[in-house]
């Protein structure tokens, strides 16, 4: 296949800009789109197997080995492919008078870095989901993977676009294809809900991001990525002039933050992630830890030299500070919860905090690479938390579950969820380790950013806590559970009998579900060699993102407490890491006999209602339904009376006047002869009166 690519690699000279090839990273696009479409050809013939899950698995896969061979060749160099003229609009020959969108695809080193864990993480998920949806195969099963298909699809026109339009369209697929899977289960209101959430609270930021692309093509004439990028290079706009200290250099990157922190879920448009997880565990893993979700951050180290547009760095002040915001609340909302998986969806909410900062000081090149390592662990994670789930009936509550890992056929799991926890900590050595310490070490080294860096310190003390609290709750301890609400008897896969509940026996995962974690957990320790790579450009990563348009200079002025902050977060964030895993170590694993109590319980008088407050999520969606939704509901109605009695009303009224003028004249065309002589003579009185008064 390799000989088959390579004709189709030509290369123009490029003094300007663009260059013309690569046309088989086209093949990345169609794969995962005639997979969706023929999922749903199985689901109109009533396939009945588990064919559209290898049709998506084998199309996915070969999605990812084109990815892997264009990079391969491609190196760091930056190349345009050219599918088809799709718009193009001209109403002048001077700048900003033409439109130009067409399918063509921008191929750099960011795009090819973010495409290798977009393609290989959804062909392992997908394998994991053939097994994970196996009780829904029929119409339910096409359906799940010809939105799953669909939705890389759309991922790779966000990513892979080479003008903002197409970048646009993906960005409203990916969010289309959420809302579908998230609600896969259409019967449970709670799910129905969720889904809706996520839809509405994404068109908040997705306006932000329309109002970017309008801005940009207003000021620049162009919608493409090479011909922007060489303005912003220069620092003119379409006609020219100089853009420092104009307003679009500093609010175009704020309208382009407000639509990424909706999509990546960042403070105040964080909420609807956490609901995320009523879809299926594949989705939250796909979805919600690895792709989807980091599609803000693609975005702004995307658009990176328009953020370096603006001297006072203003946008990415407010970037940092958003993603430092998020990074601690929901931390400290995830420490309070009992569903694993909501805990799991808080911490990416968290994680992705941590990538803003990054980017919001000038370390895309840590960013990326949190993005990276975080893509590889968070999947672990949640797809260990899906498989519990799978084989304890839906049961997902820390209090009812222990010792999970050391029951009979759940020993990867436990292996799996145990790397995938030591990297979430930033255990010393993994993968998490040096992604997270980059992000930590900049923020002191940026000057006036401080203050951000004990924030961010503090989030992963509190992380490392959270995390190893599922962990010896969970899966070490006593052996002990009770099923899910998904429990309707006896289930004979399973011949543990060290239970409290006779009638269920949990089914271990099997060999597809298994072979995905095993294989994450390889990768998510593989993931810390890549530091390691060209350790002179922040490893592999690093080098990826310096030879891409995200490439940025780091400030390295500041200092941590008078150390080069670069050297002493290797020790102090190990030793905070340690911290917060031995405080949940003494609070849940300690002299814990059952799984619904542990010493954590003990300190619940000492910290008030706090706690309550946590576990109730600060309160901040009954805050939006007070201050939001409410009033906009009362609004709502009291323009409904307007339009119904008003609007309507003059509406109906216009329209039955001539109704009511006919029915007062019909009875003067009776066909009456002497009612016609009545009205004659009636008519000459009122005539006379009125001559007679007149004179």
């Amino acid at each position: 296949m390799l000989e088959a690519i390579s004709p189709m690699l030509t290369l123009a000279a490029a003094d300007a800009g663009a260059q013309e090839g690569l046309r088989a990273s086209l093949l990345v696009l169609v794969f995962p789109l005639l997979a969706s479409i023929a999922c749903g050809l199985c689901a109109v013939f009533g396939v009945k197997s588990k064919l559209p899950a290898w049709i998506t698995v084998g199309a996915l896969a070969a999605s990812f080995v084109v990815t892997l061979m264009i990079w391969g060749q491609a190196g760091h160099n930056t190349f345009i492919a050219h599918g088809y003229e799709w718009i193009t609009l001209a109403w002048g020959d001077g700048p900003g008078q033409q439109l130009v969108a067409n399918l063509s695809l921008y191929i750099d080193s960011l795009t090819l870095l973010w495409m290798l864990f977009v393609t290989g993480l959804a062909t392992l998920i997908a394998l994991y989901a053939s097994e994970y949806m196996s009780h829904d195969v029929g119409p339910g099963y096409c359906r799940f993977f010809a939105y799953f298909s669909l939705f890389v699809f759309s991922m790779a026109c966000l990513v892979m676009g080479d003008n903002l339009l197409l970048l646009y369209l993906g960005w409203e697929g990916v969010g289309l294809c959420s809302y579908l899977l998230i609600g896969y289960f259409y019967t449970k209101p709670s799910a129905v809900a969720a889904a809706k959430k996520a839809f509405i609270v994404n068109r908040i930021g997705d306006l932000g991001l329309a109002l970017g692309i309008f801005s940009v093509f207003v000021t620049f004439g162009t919608v493409e990525f090479a011909p922007l990028f060489e303005m912003l290079r220069e620092g003119v706009d379409g006609a020219g002039a100089p853009l420092a200290g104009s307003w679009q250099a500093t609010w175009i990157p704020v309208f382009f933050m407000i639509g990424a922190f909706g999509k990546s879920a960042q403070f105040p448009l964080y909420v609807w992630l956490p609901d995320a997880m009523e879809g299926p565990t594949p989705v939250s893993a796909l979805i919600h830890a690895a792709t989807m979700v980091t599609a803000g951050v693609y975005l702004i180290a995307r658009m990176m030299p328009l953020y370096l547009l603006d001297g006072t760095h203003f946008a990415l002040a407010l970037v940092a500070w958003g993603g430092g915001i998020t990074a601690l609340l929901a931390a400290t909302i995830g420490m309070a919860q009992f569903d694993i998986k909501r805990i799991m969806a808080y911490s990416t909410v968290s994680q992705l905090g941590f990538m803003f900062a990054g980017l919001g000081v000038l370390t895309s090149a840590g960013a990326a690479f949190h993005v990276f390592t975080h893509a590889f662990f968070k999947a672990t994670l949640f797809l260990c938390c899906g498989a519990v789930m799978h084989g304890f009936a839906g049961q997902l509550d820390l209090r009812k579950l222990s010792g999970v890992g050391f029951m009979k056929g759940w020993g990867i799991v436990g292996i799996a969820m145990f790397i995938g926890c030591l990297n979430l900590a930033g255990f010393p050595f993994t993968a998490g380790y040096f992604s997270k310490d980059m992000i930590l070490a900049q923020t002191f080294a940026t000057p006036g950013y401080a203050m951000l860096g004990w924030v961010l310190l503090l989030t992963a003390g509190i992380t490392a806590y959270y995390t190893f609290r599922v962990f010896f709750r969970v899966f070490v301890g006593p052996k002990l559970y009770e099923p899910g609400d998904e429990h309707h008897g006896d289930d004979n896969h399973s011949h543990d009998h060290d239970h409290a509940h006779e009638d269920f026996h949990p089914h271990p995962p099997g060999w597809a579900i298994n072979s995905v974690l095993a294989l994450l957990a390889v990768l998510s320790i593989a993931a810390a060699a890549t530091y390691f790579i060209n350790k002179p450009d922040h490893g592999w990563v690093g080098s990826m993102v310096h030879n891409s348009t995200a490439d940025v200079t780091s400030p390295h002025e500041g200092t941590f407490l008078g150390m080069d902050p670069h050297k002493a977060m290797y020790y102090v964030s190990a030793i905070v890491g340690f911290i917060g895993i031995a405080i949940a170590f003494m609070l849940h694993y300690v002299g814990r006999r059952t799984s619904e109590k542990a010493n954590a319980d003990k300190l619940l008088p000492a910290v008030g209602p706090v706690a309550t407050w946590a576990q109730g999520k600060w309160y901040i969606d009954e805050l939006y339904d007070a201050v939001i939704r409410q009033p906009l509901l009362v609004l709502s109605h009291v323009f409904h009376i307007v339009d119904k009695l008003l609007v309507d009303g003059l509406v109906n009224l216009f329209g039955r006047l001539p109704t009511m003028t006919a029915r007062a004249l019909r009875p003067s065309q009776n066909g009456v002869l002497q009612s016609y002589a009545a009205g004659m003579a009636a008519g000459l009185v009122f005539v006379l009166l009125v001559v007679w008064a007149l004179l």
